[in-house]
């Protein structure tokens, strides 16, 4: 099955879903407290980003799952980091997806035997060039 966000969970799987939610599967746990943090970046300040923090790592660490458990220590090591966004609403999600369709370039072409070629096929791909005539 698809790894489906909340607001992407199609029609046709949202009784299956609700289905397997009611099961209180660790699965259903381990999903439901991912998406509770996606929440964090609706917090209108670092101040109440914080807070909520502090409520949803205490519910990952009492999860009694270790997947779960481990990402969550993972995020406190980096958390002044990821509180930042809070002051500078910015993300590198540009670069990501640029970063993603240089490497499906990279992978179509099997490798380039000369620089110069990759080069060319990521401007042509990703440098926005306008190839039609006026």
């Amino acid at each position: 099955m698809k790894n489906y966000g909340q607001e992407n969970i199609p029609l046709r799987r949202k009784e299956e879903f609700e289905r397997l939610k009611s099961l209180d599967l660790q699965v259903g746990r381990a999903w439901a407290i991912k998406e509770s943090l996606r929440r964090l970046w609706e917090c209108p300040s670092r101040e109440q980003a914080t807070q909520y923090w502090r409520r949803w790592f205490w519910w990952a660490t009492h999860s009694r799952l270790e997947p779960v458990k481990k990402v969550a220590y993972l995020i406190k090591r980096h958390l002044h980091n990821v509180l930042t966004y809070f002051t500078h609403p910015i993300t590198n999600a540009v670069s990501e997806g640029l970063n993603s369709k240089i490497q499906t370039i990279k992978k179509m072409a099997y490798g380039f035997r000369n620089p110069e070629h990759f080069k060319t096929a990521i401007l042509f791909h990703c440098g926005g060039l306008d190839i039609y005539p006026c």
